[in-house]
């Protein structure tokens, strides 16, 4: 495991990495805000997924829940590793090792996962012709990105926490996530992380910026109330009863017709 991240009082942060490390991930978090609000104003009717299932339903069928178990897997991930300090884990009787270990190997197995769905929803989109004439101009810069965003997550994990020598994160990409959101933001923490690592941090901030203005909006708009919604229960309609009169009537008309 690498030695600990240190600051150095004697080295300020360069132009490039203010605007790296801090201005950049302001603006990413102001348009996230500000779009979502415009969003909402001027968009009501498109906050949707904009689902296809008519359209093609094999490869949704498992693309969908893949990448949605994924992410969640992911995300959660996340929070753990950048918002919650090691200090806090030690005080919970966490060790390094252990908490590394279980944390490569789980997040192993939600990127492959959510790679795995995302995967198939491309290939969907991609070969199946009536969804790719429907693909918009927000899906087309949205795939890409969140593609790039999952790859490098999962490259830097597997270059440096499972093939290479280890890399403690949380020493430093998390040491300046968490600065920001407390207006302390550290760009001497993320500048001097492995490549993989910044390209990553870099990715998901232009995600961030692009979030409001694509179909990732419908995430807000979960179904929660599904869960403790009553069940509905379909009957089907029953046949109209037919009094003897009317049925007497049919029979007559019936024998009139086969005897013109």
């Amino acid at each position: 495991m690498n030695a600990p991240f240190l600051p150095s009082a004697a080295a300020p942060a360069s132009g490039a990495d203010l605007f790296l490390w801090v201005a950049f991930p302001y603006i990413c978090l102001a348009v996230f805000a500000a779009g979502h609000v415009w969003r909402y104003r001027q968009d009501q009717f498109g906050w949707t997924s904009r689902t296809t299932q008519l359209l093609e339903h094999r490869w949704l069928r498992w693309g969908s829940p893949l990448f949605h178990l994924g992410a969640f897997m992911v995300i959660a991930g996340h929070v753990a590793g950048l918002a919650v300090p090691d200090s806090w884990t030690e005080a919970a009787g966490i060790t390094e090792h252990t908490y590394h270990t279980t944390a490569v190997w789980a997040g192993s197995v939600a990127g492959v996962t959510m790679v795995t769905g995302l995967g198939m929803l491309c290939a969907r989109r991609l070969l199946t012709r009536r969804i790719r004439l429907g693909t918009d101009r927000s899906d087309k810069l949205l795939f890409p990105l969140l593609s790039a965003t999952v790859l490098l997550g999962i490259t830097a994990t597997a270059a440096h926490n499972v093939f290479g020598p280890g890399y403690d994160y949380r020493e430093t990409v998390s040491v300046w996530f968490r600065g920001l959101f407390v207006l302390q933001p550290r760009p001497d923490a993320v500048a001097g992380a492995p490549l993989l690592f910044q390209l990553h941090a870099l990715t998901s901030c232009l995600l961030f910026a692009v979030w409001p203005f694509t179909r990732l909006v419908h995430v807000w708009s979960a179904p929660v109330g599904y869960l403790v919604r009553p069940y509905l229960v379909y009957r089907r309609r029953a046949a109209p009863a037919t009094s003897p009169t009317t049925a007497g009537r049919r029979r007559s008309s019936s024998g009139s017709g086969r005897a013109g």
